[in-house]
């Protein structure tokens, strides 16, 4: 018997339409509320957002309290405009760059993973950040950082020391927040590369639930182009790989960044992809939700981002609409008014365990034969992931 209709969340990554994330060191208000007013017109209920670690900790023994009420202030302003938020606190990587503190730099150096002394610093930020976003009622859910796994091979670590810097970490975040989803966030080498020390298992086994981020770019595009289904579907199969390889059956899986990357999606495509790639994911019974990339786009007067960066926004910097919003915002219509219903799937046996076999990730990369199979049989219905036991 196929489940009752129910709705997935939808939300957006936010970035600032003024000054990128530079913006936290000159903080306006009006700016924010003016974003969140865009965000909200498109049917959205979340926000993910990124304070900068650095500019908050900027020393090990300073957490700046001025830099925590100007987030607290953003997250008021979500409020206004009918959003709950996700806080995400190690940044960490954004957009290609690394904010790091000066503590952990230079002479200082130190890995972020495996350094008691840079632990005993980050146990005092998550804390401090932590408990203080919890005060706020519209705020459900913490990520210790986004793509923590993007500082890595600069700060060295191993499987071991990778999973149990985020389990410590996740102690800290669950104590300080308890009534909040405490989350672990990596892209997606942890699902596809044999010797990455970030492992599959710690995606399904770590936090609250399990995050997956959709990047076409990372080879699934040259499968079969911007609209083929390799390229639609591949949101939908890491929704699968996260939930075969978790050992809880009922484990939500959030698909907490998808994006319209160019020259990848090209620009009068993007629509089309957006449309098209929700509706094949939002089916999928383990969703939880999807969270885009990003809500705006980055002004073109900012230097040194890769080319792609700059465009990946539902809104351009003076606030206009662009064709894969009101793309999202029509399907979030149609699921609103609609719900979805699980649906009658096949299964499709890997040939591995991604949990007991990590060392074997790339026979389920992109273009992989076991890909490509369940690619082939993704296009007559939906396919769940089975493994061997």
């Amino acid at each position: 018997m196929l489940s009752d209709p129910a709705t997935p969340r939808f939300g957006a990554n936010y970035v600032p339409s003024s000054g990128w994330f530079y913006s936290w060191l000159d903080y306006d208000p009006a700016a924010v509320r003016r974003d969140f007013a865009d965000l909200a017109g498109l049917g959205l209920d979340h926000v993910r957002v990124f304070p900068i670690w650095p500019w908050i900790q900027p020393n090990r023994a300073i957490i700046r309290e001025r830099a925590i009420d100007d987030l607290l202030d953003l997250i008021d302003a979500a409020a206004e405009h009918g959003l709950t938020v996700a806080v995400d606190l190690i940044q960490g990587h954004l957009s290609s760059f690394d904010f790091l503190p000066s503590w952990v730099l230079t002479w200082h150096r130190s890995s972020l993973f495996e350094s008691e002394t840079v632990r005993d610093g980050l146990t005092a930020y998550v804390d401090a950040v932590a408990r203080a976003v919890a005060t706020k009622p519209n705020v459900f859910a913490i990520t210790l950082g986004n793509e923590v796994n993007n500082l890595w091979p600069d700060s060295s670590t191993t499987p071991e020391a990778s999973t149990r810097w985020a389990h410590d970490l996740l102690l800290t975040l669950r104590k300080a927040a308890p009534d909040v989803l405490a989350l672990h966030s990596v892209f997606d080498d942890a699902w596809y590369k044999p010797d990455h020390p970030f492992l599959p298992a710690d995606v399904v086994d770590l936090g609250d639930l399990s995050t997956v981020h959709s990047w076409v770019f990372n080879g699934v595009s040259r499968v079969d182009g911007p609209l083929g289904p390799a390229t639609l579907t591949h949101a939908d199969y890491l929704v699968e790989l996260a939930a075969a390889t978790s050992l809880d059956s009922s484990r939500p899986v959030w698909l907490q960044e998808i994006g319209v990357p160019g020259p990848d999606i090209p620009v009068d495509l993007q629509a089309e992809f957006t449309r098209r790639t929700v509706e094949l994911v939002v089916h999928n019974p383990a969703l939880w939700g999807v969270t885009w990339w990003s809500s705006h786009d980055i002004d073109r007067r900012l230097l040194d981002f890769p080319d792609r960066e700059y465009d990946l926004g539902l809104f351009t910097v003076d606030h206009q609409r662009k064709p894969a919003a009101q793309a999202l915002a029509d399907v979030i219509a149609e699921v609103r008014a609609n719900g979805v219903r699980a649906q009658p799937a096949t299964t499709l046996m890997s040939p591995l365990n991604p949990r007991t076999e990590p060392g074997r990730r790339g026979e389920l990369a992109p273009g992989s034969d076991f890909h490509r199979s369940w690619v082939e049989a993704r296009t007559t219905g939906p396919v769940r992931i089975a493994f061997p036991t």
